[in-house]
């Protein structure tokens, strides 16, 4: 095999400059308890447009399972359910309009996953039911081009994962019945047989899910909004990916791993991370010349115009640690696949559009291998404007520049300090002071400093969190790292977009130069 080329890509940003917002669809207010893909997310993305922002973050739109986590989903390639646009499905007559009165009974404010999932799965499984009656021959017809794509490639077996997890009360597969956890042909074929229909409404609302998630990315497209997606580096263990293709990963027949992914003690948690994913074999994906891989991409590069990578640096060398540890100080590092996977990838594809999450535990290896494939970094100001002598004048215009990520507190409430903040009141002050003068803002403007702080920097992106745009605290946050309560409920109140900020947002990005 050759050696990694000397010579870096020519980045595909390269002289971009524009402006973007974090949001998942979650977030998204709206009067179903959740935020979807329907009349929601497109007025969001016209809200983008009038403050000439071009860019849209979201999170990983897998099925989500226990923990709600977008982190974790259940497939790598199928769609959470839970994103499906209700209204959509009145207006293909697939649900009648009174059916979702019960929805508006939930919280607007916050997701309650509780109340919401099976209120909302059995609006799916009705709106299945009816498929065969009143969609239209067209629709018909896109149904079954989609099975004869998607079948194949991940959509045959995630269907039978999904309704075999339910028949197992939801416990993940190694805990099931041998006959399933282990695929023996004869038991597959009887569930096949005695779940058909079951099968089918999965079938039927994955193609939903895809429909609408492709009229969404023209109506962005249309507008000159990017969609910019986000995917994890690992898959679940109890995921349909682990279950039907074991191969895939360091976990014996009964699904039981040797050693699971984290990262050291860093920022977020004194004991690390214990993420608990299973590890990737790499020799085989080696073996098979990284086909999975190609296929995983290719599918996020049909979903997305533009995609984050969590964990890059696990490509490089990953944190491993001992199945059964209780934190992940125990870890060790461990080198990943390095150039082979993305130039394997790049044969396949051609040029990938991905980002770079490359936070925490950095090397020059890392930096190296990104380097070398043109892939852009990120920088985080919450990070940066802290430390000693930073100047965001030399923030590489390869990059992608936030204020804060999901997994950081908002600005606002990173600014004040709270409980949960791993920082000494010490230094908690010394960033209040770094951040002011780095800014030359006010404490009650700290928000809005940090965003035309990103937004005069190089960065080929300038980057912020909704909550930052709405000068939120900490009752906003997102998702706190290393915990699994109350993580990934916040939506965005109806109406808190006003006429206002709209245009003080938009002027901000008119004059930075970032309108798209």
């Amino acid at each position: 095999m050759n050696g990694p080329s000397t010579h870096a890509a020519r980045p595909f940003l390269a002289g971009r400059r524009l402006a973007g917002i974090g949001m998942h669809l979650t977030s998204l207010p709206g009067e179903h308890g959740i935020g979807d893909m329907g009349d929601c997310a497109r007025a969001f993305i016209d809200q983008l447009v009038a403050m000439n922002i071009g860019v849209w973050q979201y999170l990983p739109l897998g099925p989500t399972a226990y923990g709600d986590s977008p982190y974790q989903p259940l497939s790598a390639f199928a769609g959470n359910a839970n994103l499906v646009g209700l209204q959509p499905l009145v207006v293909d007559g697939l649900l009648q309009a009174d059916q979702l009165e019960p929805l508006r009974s939930l919280a607007t404010d916050y997701v309650d996953y509780g109340r919401l999932i099976p209120m909302k799965r059995a609006l799916l499984g009705q709106a299945a039911e009816a498929f065969d009656r009143t969609a239209t021959s067209a629709m018909k017809a896109e149904y079954d081009d989609f099975q004869h794509e998607a079948g194949p490639r991940w959509l045959d077996d995630y269907a039978l994962f999904r309704v075999l997890k339910t028949a197992h009360g939801e416990r993940p597969w190694p805990e099931w019945a041998p006959g399933f956890a282990r695929r023996r042909p004869a038991d597959l074929a009887n569930a096949r047989d005695r779940h058909r229909r079951a099968i089918e409404q999965t079938r039927i609302t994955q193609f939903l899910f895809h429909r609408q998630w492709r009229a969404l990315k023209t109506y962005a497209a249309d507008r000159g909004v990017c969609l910019f997606g986000d995917m994890p580096i690992y898959i679940a263990l109890d995921s349909a990916d682990a279950w039907a293709q074991g191969e895939l990963l360091k976990i014996d027949a009964a699904g039981r791993p040797s050693h699971v992914a984290g990262v050291p003690p860093d920022y977020f948690s004194e004991d690390g991370q214990l993420w608990g994913n299973p590890l990737y074999d790499w020799g085989h994906h080696r073996d098979t010349g990284y086909a999975w891989w190609v296929e995983r991409l290719r599918h996020a590069a049909e979903q997305n115009d533009l995609v984050r990578i969590d964990h890059f640096r696990g490509f490089e060398a990953f944190w491993s640690v001992p199945f059964g540890a209780t934190t992940a100080r125990a870890g060790e590092w461990l080198p990943g696949p390095g150039d082979a996977l993305f130039e394997a990838v790049e044969r396949a594809l051609g040029k990938l559009r991905i980002v770079a999450e490359d936070l925490g535990v950095i090397t020059p290896e890392v930096d190296a291998l990104r380097e070398r494939h043109g892939i852009p970094g990120m920088v985080v100001l919450q990070f940066e404007v802290g430390e000693a002598g930073f100047d965001a004048g030399k923030i590489a215009e390869n990059a992608v520049c936030y204020t804060g990520t999901h997994d950081n507190d908002t600005t606002l409430g990173w600014f004040r300090g709270t409980g949960d903040d791993t920082r000494s009141a010490q230094d908690i002050a010394l960033h209040r002071q770094r951040a002011l003068a780095v800014t030359g803002g006010q404490p009650e403007t700290i928000h809005l400093d940090m965003l035309q702080l990103a937004l005069s920097s190089p960065a080929a992106i300038a980057l912020a969190p909704m909550q930052d745009l709405l000068g939120l605290g900490s009752e906003a946050r997102l998702n706190r790292p290393g915990t699994t309560q109350d993580n990934w409920r916040w939506r965005m109140r109806p109406g808190a977009v006003t006429p206002a900020l709209v245009e003080q947002v938009g002027a901000m990005v008119s004059a930075a130069s970032r309108a798209s």
